[in-house]
Order: C-alpha cells, then structure tokens, then sequence
C-alpha cells in the first residue's frame, strides 16, 4: 500500500483546533497519522509542506453540475444530452481542480447527468470529486420551474422538455416520480418546496407543495437509501422540511422566532445551504446579463438582507452550513464557489477558521454522514486534502487562486502536485 507523506505544513484540520505545525502521513486512502512537530516517518512520496497551508478538501453543497456560463432557465436544458454529458464531466474536473473534492449534488438539467459522470469518476476514468448525484427538481403545477401554459401544456410526467424539473400533483404522484429517480440511481432527491424570485407568479414568500408531498417523498427516498434536499425560502416550506424529515434545506431566507427554533432542535440531523453566492453574484457581477434595475425589482436586495438576518441567527445557534450553490451562470461561474467563504464572514459573521469548517467539515458530513469518516484532517479519515501556498486564514480570496493549490489530494490520491515540493523516499524528486 503507498504512503505519501506532507512534512511541516501548517495544519488546519477542522475540528475546531487552532492550526499547528507539523506533518501527514497518508497509507493508501486513509490518514494513517497526524503529528505536532516532525514525526520521523517514513514514506514511498515525501511532499515539503513548509510554509503552505494543509486543509480538508472542501465541498460544493449545492451542485449543479450540469450548469456552466448559463444566463437564463432555458439554456439550462438547450445542450442535447450527449454534449451537456461532456459539459457536466468538465465542470465536475473544474471543481476538482478548485480544491472541492466533494460535490453534494442539489439537481441536474437531466436525470442522469449527475449519475453518469458520478459513475465514471468513481470508476476512475474521468478526473472530479466525490459526487452524490442530484436528481431533477420536482415541482407541481405552479410552482417553480413549471414552465408549461394552457397553450403549450407539458407532456405527462417526467418530460422536462420546458424546464429542468418534473412537475407532479399529489402523494402518489411524488411517489412514483422518486421512485424513478431511485431507480435511476440518483443519491439526493430534490423539491422545490417554495417560490423564487425568477418567478413572478410563484414569489418567494410562497408554498406551492404541499407537506403531504414532502412527506411522501423523504419516506420513499429514505427507503431507497436516499437523502433529500428541498429548496425552501418561506417560511411554511421551510417548517414542512424540517417535519416531512428532509436533510438538506437550501436558501431559507425567510423565518421566524418558531422557525429558527424548529431548525436548532433538528440541528444534529439537518444540513442549510444558504447559497448567498447567486445573490451576491447577481446583484454586483450580473452586468451585462442582468442590469441592476432587474435585479432589483427582482427584490434581490431583500433577500440578501434576509439571509443575513437568518443565517447570522442560525450560526449562533449551532446549524451546520455548507457553503455553496447554484452556482454556473455567467455572473457566478462554476469554479468561484470558494466566494462563498468570504461572504459568509461578510454576511453571517463566522470567522474565517469557521467558514473554512462549514466548507470541510460539514460538507464530509452531509457526503458520508453515517460514515463519519471525511471532512477533517485525522487518523482514519479518508485522505482528501489541498496544500496551499499562503494563509486562507488571512485571507480566504486565496482559495480562488488555481495556482495557490499547490497540492489536491482526493481518496489518497494526487490530483495536483507541484513537482518542486515532491521527493521519493530516497530524496529524489517525482517526476
């Protein structure tokens, strides 16, 4: 079994520790050691840490793979499968280039996008990060992302051809729709409990599916094995996931006293993704694409002002955040998701050791949960890690730097190295 050693590195592992010189063993996919100060190991590949900066790799938590320099919902779906595949395996290795070496799948623009290029990742024929493969959106009639009109009425279920989702209508409906996408061997199933601001007659403060929905969805794809995601701003879809068992709650703008109260007490069973990013992005990068005056009168400034409100109240009472999502448009391309880190010390107040761990080790806790083995530099993790050529506790912009990312190590092996940092065992370099 190979072993790689990474000697005198600063080392931020993520559980809360403050950082410390020292060195990393690594035996073939697992962190055999972690030492304070030199350890005298030996090893087949030593790798010179001194002056960089060890960290877990991170994870995306709101993954839209099969997104990438979009402007509009339509585009999202335009690419015919066979190119948008190429598509989704390029980004998957973007992300991987970008230190996140887990992708915590929300939804794709075809069912099987996720799943495909998840398989041949793990397969080993393509490069990218661990993937949990997101299914479509579901919807119902109405809702967010059902783009069909009396005159133009949709086909029966599970054809997308006018958005990247599946409406559906009732318990049984949702029934069968997750059970197909089980089937099909997607690992999150996503809803779209609430409304959005892309659109108007579907607000953001809405709730267009009903919990008895939910319900059926979370029971059916917990029997499957699956997690599921719903992408919740009010306040009534945000409770409904929380009751109906959901495991990951993106955006959750709006909220109230018994809200944030239903939240902390599923704190230890619950993932929020605020993905400030999209809003963010939209309201300072969205020229030429988005002029400011839509934005706003999309009450995009509203919404920032809300999740700053709620995620600053939820931080304080012990959530676990993932950073990340919906990232892949032209104002926020795919690649940038380490933005994030900085806006939520902007937004929320987390330190940057903080928003490093809602990107390390909360991001390997939704990836392997039961598992409980990713996320932290510590013996017995699965060793996936990125060595960088700076501080990010100084200054988190670093990680949105491709040439700071000296090292990327995923399952115990390197996908990036720097050459002039590596040697064998025998102290010649690694070609």
């Amino acid at each position: 079994m190979s072993t790689t050693l990474i000697t005198n590195a600063t080392i931020f592992d993520a559980t809360g520790a403050d950082t410390f010189t020292g060195d990393l063993l690594v035996e073939g996919n697992t962190i055999k050691s972690v030492s304070k100060g030199a350890s005298g190991a030996q090893a087949d590949v030593v790798i010179d840490g001194s002056g960089k900066f060890l960290m877990p790799g991170m994870t995306e938590g709101h993954a839209h793979l099969s997104f990438d320099s979009f402007t509009c919902t339509e585009d999202l779906i335009k690419p015919p499968p066979e190119e948008h595949a190429f598509l989704t395996a390029r980004v998957a290795k973007k992300l991987l280039d970008m230190g996140f070496t887990s992708a915590y799948g929300a939804s794709e623009a075809k069912l099987r996008l996720g799943v495909a290029v998840r398989n041949e990742v793990d397969a080993g024929n393509i490069p990218g990060p661990r993937i949990r493969a997101g299914s479509l959106e579901i919807s119902v009639t109405g809702g967010m992302g059902d783009e069909a009109r009396i005159h133009n009425p949709r086909s029966p279920i599970l054809d997308n051809g006018t958005s990247p989702g599946i409406i559906i209508d009732g318990p049984e409906e949702m029934r069968k729709v997750v059970r197909i996408c089980c089937r099909e061997g997607c690992d999150n199933i996503k809803m779209d409990a609430s409304g959005d601001p892309f659109y108007p007659n579907t607000p953001a403060f809405s709730t267009p599916m009903s919990y008895e929905e939910m319900e059926m969805a979370v029971k059916v794809a917990k029997s499957f094995g699956k997690m599921t995601n719903t992408h919740a701003r009010s306040i009534e879809s945000i409770q409904n996931s929380v009751k109906a068992g959901v495991d990951m709650i993106y955006h959750a703008e709006y909220t109230d006293e018994e809200t944030l109260d239903m939240l902390e007490e599923a704190k230890d069973r619950i993932f929020v993704a605020p993905t400030i990013g999209l809003f963010h992005t939209m309201l300072h990068q969205g020229e030429p694409w988005l002029p400011k005056f839509v934005v706003e009168a999309m009450g995009i400034p509203a919404l920032i002002e809300a999740s700053s409100e709620t995620h600053t109240a939820l931080r304080k009472r012990g959530i676990r955040h993932l950073i990340g999502g919906d990232y892949g448009f032209k104002w926020a391309e795919q690649g940038t998701q380490a933005l994030d880190l900085q806006l939520f010390v902007k937004y929320y107040g987390y330190t940057p050791a903080e928003a490093l761990i809602c990107a390390t080790r909360n991001g390997g806790l939704a990836m392997r949960g039961p598992q409980g083995d990713l996320g932290t530099l510590k013996e017995g993790m699965l060793a996936d890690m990125v060595l960088v050529d700076g501080n990010p506790l100084d200054d988190l912009s670093i990680l949105m730097d491709e040439s700071k990312l000296v090292m990327i190590m995923k399952d115990g092996g390197v996908h990036k190295l720097n050459d002039a940092l590596s040697t064998s065992a025998a102290g010649q370099k690694v070609a």
